[in-house]
């Protein structure tokens, strides 16, 4: 296991090198340019001709401040070169150091996404279980079509929707619009600071993990599905064991195998999600920042998140290897002497 999980951490560097090439070029070729929404005049009583030759000659600095002068090809090896080094280089917009800006909000988008794969994971595989176990009842139909709904909403539609129902005072107010916290709730006692966070967090986790938990539930389902018509399954039934029993210790964990699989697309998906819910929510996440440093054509802050994303992807992919072994011992990845 050590060897495989070393030789793919190699495999690492290749397809991060061919991922960091295709963003670099699309983000620098992308219309819009940096520097003029760095540029302004103050004078509003200078000529047009003195305006033009001063914002010409502002953009040309940052141009050659940020390397924007050189070819993308030579922006490419040195940003690399940088990169290799773990400098990611300094923001457009506030001259701050990329990597410092990125770890301030690392915390809070992983606190949500870590929670919304919970919750999405403790609410799909008991609603798979149950509906595969009692496959054409009436609840099994109810919470497929309730599942169907739940998937083919939009996140952002449903987070619009939440905020204007269940946060608006013309309505409901029950829920926080936006943030993470009270004003004023660093002088509150602990375990009121924990309940405020909390308090704040349910409808942008909630919506979060909405479309999540249903796809995982109908994966879940047609997995225990599968399982259950299985030779072994029932032999075990034959043998006079319960249906609790044969669902929950012959046919579960061999259906968890496909959802182990899905983690491995999650993991980076709740990367893009993020820009959705922290925008509407104003939560200060990597997500937030994304979207801003997109407005801001902030080149050294895109291409770190864009590299942030490839990573988890890949370690994505690796830890649902691992996982594979761990629920199936039958799985090796390396060959057995004889």
């Amino acid at each position: 296991m050590s060897t495989y999980i070393f030789k793919r951490i190699l495999l690492f560097i290749p397809t991060l090198i061919a991922i960091t090439i295709i963003t670099f070029t699309i983000s620098r070729l992308a219309p819009g340019d940096p520097t003029e929404l760095k540029v302004g005049v103050s004078n509003e009583n200078m000529k047009a001709d003195e305006k033009s030759q001063l914002n010409q000659q502002a953009k040309d600095y940052y141009k050659a401040k940020w390397g924007l002068d050189k070819p993308i090809p030579v922006q490419y090896l040195i940003w690399l070169g940088n990169m290799a080094t773990g400098e990611f280089g300094n923001s457009f917009v506030d001259n701050r150091p990329v990597m410092s800006k990125i770890m301030e909000r690392i915390p809070v988008t992983a606190s949500i996404s870590l929670l919304i794969i919970g919750l999405s994971y403790l609410i799909a595989i008991p609603i798979g279980i149950y509906s595969a176990a009692r496959q054409y009842t009436i609840m099994d139909r109810f919470s497929t079509f309730m599942l169907f709904v739940f998937y083919s909403l939009p996140v952002f539609w449903v987070a619009t929707m939440a905020i204007v129902f269940l946060a608006n005072v013309e309505y409901i107010k029950i829920f926080p619009t936006s943030g993470l916290y009270s004003l004023g709730s660093e002088n509150w006692p602990f375990f009121e600071r924990m309940w405020d966070r909390i308090y704040h967090l349910i409808l942008p986790v909630g919506c979060g993990s909405l479309a999540s938990f249903a796809f995982l539930s109908r994966q879940m389902r047609g997995s225990m599905l599968e399982v259950i018509r299985q030779d072994y399954i029932r032999t075990a039934r034959a043998k006079g064991l319960t249906e609790k029993t044969v669902v929950m210790k012959h046919a579960l964990r061999n259906s968890l195998i496909p959802i182990i699989t899905l983690l491995g697309s999650i993991l980076p998906s709740l990367v893009g999600g993020s820009v959705i819910l922290e925008t509407i929510f104003s939560i200060p996440g990597i997500g937030q920042l994304a979207f801003n440093a997109l407005i801001a054509r902030d080149y050294p802050l895109i291409m770190a998140e864009l590299v942030l994303a490839g990573v988890l992807t890949m370690l994505g992919l690796l830890v649902v290897d691992i996982l594979y072994a761990i629920v199936d011992p039958r799985i090796a990845f390396s060959k057995k002497s004889s």
